[in-house]
């Protein structure tokens, strides 16, 4: 423990050293040393603890954190609720496996799941610990149910870093490079990305040209499953024009394939509603969820019509520590903080924070070409003005430049060129404002 003990945090943005600070500088040496170089590191300073919408490093910072560990900590970290539900869970049981001797903990969970995701038709779950594990397990359940073997994905998808997973997301570098070949009969079509689309092209245009592409390069008999994200987080946080997401709905319903929607990163009230289906009325045949679920602990799911998730044999699923205890009790007391503290509708006062702040932002510096998302899941695409194009470089400038002055803020994108807003959903207004400020004065820095 630093000066920066428990009792003296700050409760706003403090900045005592420069960021990163000594410590986190000699930190960051130790593990250059035994931390392999694939993993990647978007802000070099070390973090001791947390608070509502705040990160506490090693040299006595204190950082607004507009991350949320990409979308984990909704509901705080550390969240009372949660942390108290671990400690009961820990002092009683950390583990059996759920294939071996079962517990209540797994049921409760698959129980919420079946509530809240859309659609009341009867539900089946199973529980594991990443959400690229969900995103395989989805793909299992679809060719088994269905007979088929084609799974098909869209233009700018991300669903994980295991190998099927890869061959489901779209962007190579720094995902893809070097780690194929990869998983077969595996196809991509167009989605709908309205700031880049022909001008004027609708959602239900966008659903057709993807639905042709379909057609022509895939056959409609030969495909299991569309695997979608109802907001394309990794990608741009991109959402679909208006009906892209119901008429891919409905070709799949009329043609025997299942819709799976990944609300890996959008679930669990980040858009102002439970699911981001919701705000199409979509209901998908599976629900992929992870992140959020749990409060900070590793816990994903895989929720979809019963008939479909019972079509995997006795035994065909499984996980040494998928549905563990711990995890559950996270998941529990989690979503009863979101049901509890109506964080839906704290995630739509977000959005109308972030998109009036970011839009008076955008119509001084043309530098920002787009503001988009849904709740507190947000984007700001950067541009190079006098062409659109993408500028990844000076994207990188703007959120290098937010952190240095306390402000997690990362880019994301096909491009690397957008600024992703996921703060948590109980981050207090006087700190989003603040870290509103520090970006509307980057900009004025970088961009004149």
């Amino acid at each position: 423990m630093t000066t920066s003990t428990a009792s003296i945090r700050a409760s706003k943005r403090d900045l005592v050293t420069e960021v990163p600070g000594p410590r986190s500088r000699t930190m960051m040496e130790r593990r250059g040393a035994t931390v392999a170089r694939g993993v990647g590191c978007a802000v070099p300073a070390f973090i001791e603890a947390a608070g509502p919408g705040l990160l506490h490093d090693v040299d006595g910072n204190t950082l607004i954190d507009l991350g949320s560990g990409l979308g984990v900590t909704s509901v705080g970290n550390p969240a009372p609720e949660v942390v108290a539900a671990v400690h009961e869970q820990v002092a009683s049981l950390t583990h059996t496996c759920f294939l071996a001797t079962p517990y209540e903990g797994y049921v409760a969970v698959c129980e919420e799941l079946a509530r809240l995701t859309p659609g009341d038709h009867p539900k089946r779950s199973v529980l594991l610990s990443t959400g690229a594990e969900a995103v395989e397990n989805a793909v299992k359940i679809a060719r088994a149910a269905t007979g088929r073997t084609a799974i098909v994905a869209l233009d700018h998808a991300y669903h994980g870093r295991t190998n099927l997973a890869l061959a489901l997301t779209a962007k190579n570098a720094p995902y893809k490079q070097n780690f194929g070949p990869f998983v077969p009969d595996i196809h991509r079509i167009p989605t709908s990305y309205p700031y880049r689309d022909p001008k004027g092209m609708t959602g239900r245009e966008a659903a057709a040209r993807a639905v042709e592409a379909l057609e022509r390069q895939v056959g409609a008999e030969n495909v299991a499953a569309v695997v979608v994200e109802p907001i394309q987080g990794e990608g741009g946080m991109i959402v679909p024009a208006a009906g892209f997401l119901t008429e891919l709905t409905d070709w799949c319903g009329r043609n025997g394939v299942l819709l799976v929607a990944d609300e890996i990163q959008s679930g669990f009230c980040r858009t102002g509603a439970w699911f981001a289906s919701n705000h199409e009325g979509v209901v998908p045949d599976l629900v992929i969820t992870a992140k959020a679920l749990a409060g900070g602990l590793p816990l994903s799911g895989v929720t979809g019509r019963a008939e479909f998730m019972d079509a995997v044999q006795p035994g065909g699923f499984g996980g040494t520590f998928g549905g563990n205890p711990v995890a559950c009790a996270a998941a529990l007391a989690a979503i009863r903080t979101m049901r509890e503290r109506d964080l839906p509708a704290k995630a739509r006062r977000i959005g109308e924070i972030l998109t009036a702040r970011l839009t008076a932002i955008a119509a001084v510096h043309p530098e920002v070409g787009e503001v988009r998302g849904r709740g507190a899941m947000m984007g700001a695409e950067i541009v190079h003005p006098d062409t659109g194009l993408p500028d990844a470089e000076s994207a990188d400038r703007l959120a290098r430049a937010c952190q240095e002055a306390g402000v997690v803020l990362l880019t994301v994108g096909t491009y690397g060129n957008v600024l992703r807003f996921l703060p948590s959903l109980v981050m207090p207004e006087d700190l989003l404002g603040d870290a509103l400020d520090v970006l509307e004065d980057c900009c004025a820095r970088l961009f004149g």
